[in-house]
């Protein structure tokens, strides 16, 4: 190429950019800000039309866009005669007549917008506009089509990689105080023998007390082989510790805790799908089977889900090679496929039960489903959220993300998982507290459920259809939890504080009692008269009253007002839980959920009387394949 061929079109470039600079025309052009946040819409647009699982609707993209972009211009300015004047604009949201062909023209409208605004009202932070007009762009979606900001993408990548880089410890802020829960296993702060109870007050010598948790977090955080140090104040020891600590890899478990729960049977509690997960499993099932488990019982309660390829990695431990395991669906071949399990499964022999409730969404159901519609094993609890959408994440130009629905999963029946989407986000999200109740045994969804949304299993059992998955066995929610005194410690933290400081003021004795053996304590520690009244005059602190006035428990302003006969009578619930709470800040956050669940758990309890029922399944199963 010549010099003057290669110079040409650069020099013609220039003159016309001087000219636009000169005129005072869209000089937002110039600006690397604006052409990252159009690029950015750009980008948002075109994923969704080119990916999206239904066929997206050009102009409801652009107007909810505009909804949003104006939404955000206006934030903060409630009074009418405050607000932008927009009407007659480039940026108007009174559509009329409005007929665009493809995402190109629906740009080139936003474009219009976005260049009005800059130029109109220079002191506007246009990126924030741009992200305002994406998320409203999203609401013309499914509620699990969502924008993430840049700074959130990290976060949300590390949670699912199943790893941060940082100094191990768990930690709660009390009065403006850093306080330690626990020190993570095997982690720098544990190796330097940082404590439950321990308050963090100064960070890299500068004072720690009254930062928020994001700003703690980021202070602690930091990469692998680097340094920190902290100054730690230690209830009874006088002089202060300072520590220089090296940040290390920290694993983020995905497992709350795995015991058996008597000789044979096995439980795992998993609280999400993330890149760890299946061999967090098989280590813990494996652990449980050399102490002789012969069955399991596996907890997805409140579990989310996650990736779908670890889901799909657990599922395939309960089946032969081959077995059809779930199904995604789309508009679009590429994202359309079966996912068979490509191995014998180490469990394919074993008896299991699963967990489930209104919480398990996603990998969560996937795997319930298919364990369910092969006649595998049993579903105990409550119908499932109903998350049956596949997200595709895609990153943007500056580091933020989207995720876009791009197929939908069907059980190995063919069943949707997905649950309908109607009314707004909110509606959808609360949907699980609207649900019928009164609804107490899978046999009786025969009633609810029309002739189009009953599947039959591998066995020719009938399974339910609609969204989420329906348990063979419908456990009622146990309402105990929901007292007022209980719910009133936990909103003050009062369960915390109690602990926290009856190990500032007995922690020695009481770990040198207890530490070595956790099952003593689990099955003998009690709470004496003098702590169960020290723990009634920490509640008495927050605003608890006792007043033989009160028949019925009273809230009025920030107190709670009850009888001490009502006291006396669901104390015994703040005690086990004060129980689990001790034992979580003394040998970490896995052993907090046996005590618990040796307190409360009625879907627990009531899948250990069904292992009679599990083994009928099997037979019926191993006749149905014969």
């Amino acid at each position: 190429m010549s010099l003057r061929k290669f110079l040409l079109p650069n020099i013609v470039v220039l003159i016309l950019l001087s000219a636009v600079w000169v005129a005072g025309i869209d000089r937002v052009y110039l600006e690397n800000d604006h052409q990252e946040n159009l690029s950015k819409y750009l980008q948002v647009q075109q994923r969704v039309v080119d990916n999206y699982v239904y066929e997206a609707d050009i102009n409801e993209l652009y107007k909810m866009s505009m909804h949003g972009f104006i939404k955000a211009l206006n934030e903060g300015r409630e009074e009418s005669e405050d607000r932008f004047e927009i009407s007659g604009t480039p940026a108007d949201t009174v559509f009329t007549d409005l007929d665009l062909r493809n995402f190109r023209e629906a740009f080139s409208k936003f474009e219009d917008a976005y260049l009005y605004i800059a130029n109109n009202y220079p002191d506007q932070n246009m990126t924030r506009l741009t992200e305002g007009a994406i998320r409203g762009m999203f609401t013309a979606l499914d509620p699990h089509s969502v924008y993430i900001r840049p700074e959130e993408s990290e976060q949300i990548q590390e949670d699912f990689d199943g790893k941060f880089q940082g100094i191990g410890i768990q930690f709660n802020i009390i009065d403006d105080t850093i306080t330690v829960v626990t020190a993570i296993s095997g982690g720098p702060s544990d190796q330097l023998g940082i404590i439950s109870g321990d308050r963090i007050i100064k960070i890299n010598d500068e004072d720690a007390v009254g930062l928020a948790e994001e700003d703690v977090m980021s202070k602690l955080r930091g990469p692998k082989g680097t340094e920190v140090k902290v100054t730690i104040k230690r209830p009874n020891t006088p002089s202060l510790l300072n520590l220089t600590i090296e940040r290390d890899e920290i694993p983020l478990t995905t497992i709350d805790t795995f015991y058996k729960t008597d000789d044979i049977t096995g439980y795992v509690k998993i609280n999400r799908f993330a890149a760890t997960t299946h061999s967090e499993f098989m280590d813990a099932v494996r652990e449980m089977k050399e102490d002789g488990m012969e069955r399991l019982i596996v907890d997805f309660r409140n579990n989310p889900g996650g990736y779908l390829s670890q889901a799909i990695a657990i599922a395939e431990e309960f089946f032969p090679m081959g077995t059809k395991l779930v199904s995604t669906e789309s508009r679009h071949a590429r994202f359309t496929s079966d996912a068979l399990s490509r191995k014998n499964g180490e469990l394919r022999n074993m008896p299991v039960i699963v967990l489930v409730n209104e919480g398990s969404a996603s990998a969560s159901e996937i795997v319930s489903g298919a364990i369910q519609d092969h006649d595998r094993g049993l579903i105990v609890g409550r119908r499932t959220f109903g998350k049956g959408l596949v997200q595709q994440q895609y990153e943007l130009v500056d580091k933020s993300n989207i995720r876009v629905t791009i197929s939908k999963y069907l059980t190995p029946s063919g069943r949707t998982i997905q649950k309908p989407i109607e009314g707004d986000r909110e509606q959808y999200a609360y949907e699980i507290y609207t649900r019928d109740s009164a609804i107490d045994d899978a046999a009786s969804f025969t009633g609810h459920v029309p002739d189009s949304l009953v599947f039959n299993t591998m066995a020719g059992r009938k399974v339910y259809g609609g969204g989420g998955i329906v348990p063979d066995f419908i456990v009622p929610e146990d309402t105990t939890l929901s007292h007022y005194v209980f719910n009133f410690m936990l909103a003050n933290r009062a369960d915390f504080n109690f602990v926290r400081n009856y190990l500032d003021d007995y922690g020695d004795q009481v770990r040198a009692e207890w530490e070595g053996d956790y099952q003593r304590y689990r099955n003998q520690f009690s709470w004496s008269d003098a702590d169960r009244q020290r723990f009634v005059d920490e509640l008495s602190g927050h605003g608890l009253v006792i007043s033989e006035e009160y028949t019925e428990p009273t809230i009025e302003d920030d107190q709670l007002k009850v009888s001490q006969q009502h006291l006396d009578e669901v104390l015994w619930m703040a005690e086990a839980r004060l129980r689990a709470e001790l034992a979580r800040q003394i040998w970490g956050q896995e052993y907090f959920y046996p005590i618990i669940n040796d307190a409360f758990n009625d879907i627990l309890r009531e899948a250990m009387n069904l292992w009679d029922e599990v083994n009928n399944l099997e037979a019926l199963a191993a006749t149905a394949t014969n």
